[in-house]
């Protein structure tokens, strides 16, 4: 289980703008009336290197427990018992108050580690106004701007001194769901797939396109025992068609989904074969660094298969090189037939994706693939190139290493990409490459 972190204090100071800050992204409504959140919001983000759970709370009030917020100060402090820690926010701008202080009071009562936060310190007077926090009993505060981003990194460096000691990564990668984004254009059953392969209607489906509207997760074990976390996306019109706001907001959750996901599904219509949107979609989803398979649904009611098939291969041979060997997998959404080999499928490209080369195995290759084919010259100067390393997956990520060597011509880059797609066998995953100058400091002259 990932440490719970529990985001507490009076309306109105700053909770959902930290939240929104330590997530990384805008998840909660933030507005200048108190009182907006008022149910427990929870996201996975990290801090620092810790991955953590983040519980953004109702404001805490002294008020009747039968009330709105009577029942949401409840709801708070029940996430306060359940977090492993507690940040306890107040505005230094204002000054304390004694809410602050009845609920600083409350805090010390309870088991679970309390992070004084000062929000609102921004400017001059900001770091006075925090000295005031200290008459709380609650240790020395961090003061901090959630709106500037300011003073984060004591926030992040002393919130990971309090956490529990980490649990094993290993085992926690073990537990953690294959994201996996089913995306396309409108209308190419996207729904109909994702309820063919949880086994259940979970997706409102039809032949009216546009039916999903927001980016929907759902989690499920596939065949082999492994966890899934599918997101069935709305789908992508091309961008002079998409007008209403509603529409422009599904688009936002979709690529948001895909740069979240690590693998995408990519569905298209195999009576309509592949446009120029789908394109858009295969080199977004690249661009992002993505695994991507084809799902080739509605197979059945194809007439000529050989003709569509050849059609499909013709388009990604020209228009989608980047992606070499992605593997289709040609199915029936709606009558289930084929569906079951998609997963072995997006299985075998995610390992792929995820392999890593050992160092003195990837120099051989290279070698023998500058050996056969040697740099060009740039600007009539010659380019040496003399070692290689893979400093990541997830994508395959190589970096090559000599004098001018972040001057290779394209077509080279191209050369090398495919050498390595071809020697490593991985067709179908996104394959960067960097060029670095520069001296090998472990190679004598």
């Amino acid at each position: 289980m990932l440490p719970r972190i529990a985001i507490v204090g009076r309306p109105n100071v700053g909770k959902s703008t930290l939240f929104n800050r330590l997530a990384g992204r805008k998840l909660a409504i933030v507005d200048d009336t108190p009182g907006v959140t008022r149910d427990r919001k929870e996201v996975e983000a990290r801090l620092g290197h810790r991955p953590v759970l983040l519980l953004d709370t109702a404001g805490l009030e002294e008020a009747p427990p039968d009330t709105v917020a009577g029942r949401m100060r409840a709801s708070s402090e029940a996430a306060i018992r359940q977090a492993d820690l507690v940040l306890f926010v107040i505005d230094a701008r204002a000054g304390l108050t004694p809410s602050d202080r009845a609920f600083a009071a409350w805090l010390r009562r309870q088991s679970v580690p309390v992070l004084l936060v000062a929000n609102k310190t921004e400017g001059r007077a900001g770091g006075m106004a925090a000295m005031e926090a200290y008459e709380l009993g609650l240790g020395d505060p961090v003061a901090i701007s959630a709106e500037h981003g300011e003073g984060m990194g004591d926030l992040y460096s002393t919130a990971i001194e309090l956490l529990p000691a980490e649990e094993d990564p290993e085992a926690r990668e073990r537990d953690r769901p294959l994201r996996l984004a089913i995306v396309g254009r409108p209308n190419a059953g996207k729904s109909t797939l994702l309820n063919a392969l949880v086994g259940e209607e979970r997706m409102i489906t039809g032949p009216e396109p546009g039916l999903t509207r927001d980016a929907v997760a759902v989690e499920w074990t596939d065949e082999t025992g492994g966890k899934v976390r599918l997101v069935d996306t709305a789908g992508m019109r091309k961008k002079a068609r998409i007008s209403e706001s509603l529409e422009q907001m599904s688009v936002g959750a979709t690529i948001a989904a895909l740069k979240e996901a690590e693998v995408a599904v990519l569905v298209l219509d195999a009576t309509l074969g592949m446009d120029e949107q789908d394109l858009r979609i295969a080199r977004l989803a690249e661009r992002e660094g993505r695994a991507v398979v084809i799902a080739y649904n509605k197979w059945d009611a194809v007439e000529d298969r050989a003709v569509a098939r050849k059609a499909l291969e013709d388009v990604l041979q020209t228009s989608l090189a980047q992606l070499k060997g992605i593997t289709v997998v040609a199915l029936s959404a709606m009558t289930g037939k084929g569906v079951e080999r998609l997963m072995p499928a997006v299985r075998q490209t995610v390992e792929r994706w995820n392999r890593r080369i050992p160092t003195g195995e990837l120099n051989r290759w290279f070698e023998a693939a500058v050996a056969r084919h040697a740099p060009p010259l740039a600007d009539g100067r010659r380019i040496k190139l003399r070692y290689a390393t893979m400093p990541k997956a997830r994508p395959p990520t190589i970096a090559v290493f000599g004098p001018r060597a972040e001057d290779l011509p394209e077509d080279y880059r191209r050369y090398l990409v495919n050498s390595f797609r071809e020697a490593f066998d991985m067709p179908g995953v996104p394959i960067r490459l960097h060029g670095r100058g520069g001296k090998n400091p472990f190679v004598e002259e």
